[in-house]
């Protein structure tokens, strides 16, 4: 079972909606807060090399991306850490503050426990007037992404040139206030490929999604095959994903190119042809 499917497996446990986004939206007072979570391991989540302070920054971009995805500014964020050695959790956390501080939220606390394995939980907290989620594009919207894609997948692949664009994820976050503000209709970020991003879009909207792969802006210094195929199921990007009328677009400060358009045909589609839901996803085992 995947990540995905595990999720839909409980969603009936939870108010209706809880699942459709990244973040937890609540109503207080005349504005909206954003609540997100995420859990990163060290084997899983954490390239070999990369330094605690990095490891720390990661950890808070990630959640952070998430806020910025709604449209949202981030506040404040939470990490709890599970330490192999507990002389780690000093640049862990020198790591996570600076990233908060980079997008004006604070490190407000956190947890410490002893694990066999290396596991931080980061939570945070963002606000805003209103927020975009996945579910709102309409037929004939563009369908856009801010920045490239496909870096995080090539750092992995060898290209050493990107490394620092998988263990250091810049979340969106001026583009998504901007975007919000602009009139995007659905928005999240690309934390595990276009393909799958556009897929979970997919899920929660009567619509469907057709892109021009020769549209995707893509790595540099990469051939053009190999780059579409990071672009599209590479994860690690932490870029934007957003819909949006064609009359509203280009949003002055964002940078960002418009792959494709919104159909009226429930699917997704890449020059023409059905795009499979493939990507970065979290697997188990199933038993038996």
């Amino acid at each position: 079972m995947d990540e995905r499917g595990l999720i839909r497996a409980v969603s009936s446990l939870l108010p209706e909606g809880a699942t459709a986004d990244d973040c937890a939206v609540l109503r207080h007072g005349g504005e909206c807060l954003v609540l997100s979570t995420d859990m990163l391991h060290e084997t899983t989540d954490f390239p070999v090399g990369m330094t605690d302070a990095e490891i720390g920054w990661m950890a808070a971009a990630v959640t952070i991306s998430d806020i910025a995805g709604m449209g949202a500014r981030p506040l404040a964020l939470l990490l709890a850490t599970g330490l192999d050695r507990p002389e780690r959790l000093a640049g862990i956390t020198e790591g996570a503050a600076r990233c908060c501080r980079t997008y004006g939220a604070s490190l407000v606390g956190g947890d410490t426990d002893a694990h066999t394995e290396l596991t931080l939980v980061s939570t945070g907290l963002g606000t805003a007037e209103k927020v975009v989620g996945r579910r709102g594009a309409v037929p004939g919207d563009l369908v856009c992404v801010t920045g490239y894609l496909g870096g995080a997948q090539a750092a992995l692949s060898g290209y050493d040139a990107y490394w620092e664009r998988l263990i250091a994820p810049q979340p969106r976050v001026a583009e998504g206030i901007a975007l919000n503000a602009a009139g995007a209709t659905a928005m999240m970020d690309i934390s595990d490929g276009l393909a799958m991003s556009l897929h979970d879009m997919l899920g929660v909207n009567d619509c469907g999604f057709a892109v021009e792969t020769a549209r995707l802006p893509l790595p540099a210094g990469i051939s053009e095959a190999e780059g579409r195929e990071f672009a599209l199921f590479g994860g690690g990007d932490f870029e934007l994903l957003f819909t949006i009328p064609p009359e509203k677009f280009p949003v002055a400060g964002v940078e960002a190119t418009a792959i494709g358009r919104v159909v009226a045909e429930h699917g997704v589609f890449a020059d023409g042809t059905p795009l499979p839901a493939e990507g970065y996803m979290h697997r188990w085992a199933e038993e038996g």
